[in-house]
């Protein structure tokens, strides 16, 4: 079982940066892939970046590449996202996820574990 708490939301101009954080419950959190999604009001939930279990594979959305960056800290059971560049289309409230087996996907029911979000509001 794993537990994960995001925090790091906020609000922010358009062009800035927010870094959001999640931090996670249980001895075993090097044995799952972390993953980042965002949900806006109206819309469906939807993939931002994944990372393995040692932080040597990422995979990024298309929207976010080149400017998101996810990392992890399996000393600390820490995953983070900085996010730079910030557009308005980035609002929405973001999600820690955790997944067993050391593959990364993008399917949001592939995820076995969710924090409860945390929002991200880019003024413009």
């Amino acid at each position: 079982q794993v537990q994960l708490v995001e925090s790091g939301g906020g609000l922010a101009q358009a062009g800035g940066s927010l870094r959001l954080s999640c931090a996670a419950s249980g001895r075993t959190f090097s044995s799952y892939v972390m993953g980042w999604f965002r949900q806006a009001p109206g819309k469906e939930r939807e993939f931002v970046a994944a990372i393995s279990w040692s932080g040597g594979n990422t995979d990024y959305a298309d929207s976010v590449k080149g400017r998101f960056t996810i990392s992890r800290d399996n000393a600390n059971n820490k995953v983070y996202l900085q996010m730079n560049s910030l557009k308005f289309e980035d609002t929405a409230v973001y999600y820690c996820a955790a997944k067993r087996y050391d593959y990364i996907t993008t399917i949001v029911r592939n995820y076995d574990y969710w924090g409860q979000g945390t929002q991200v509001t880019v003024s413009s």
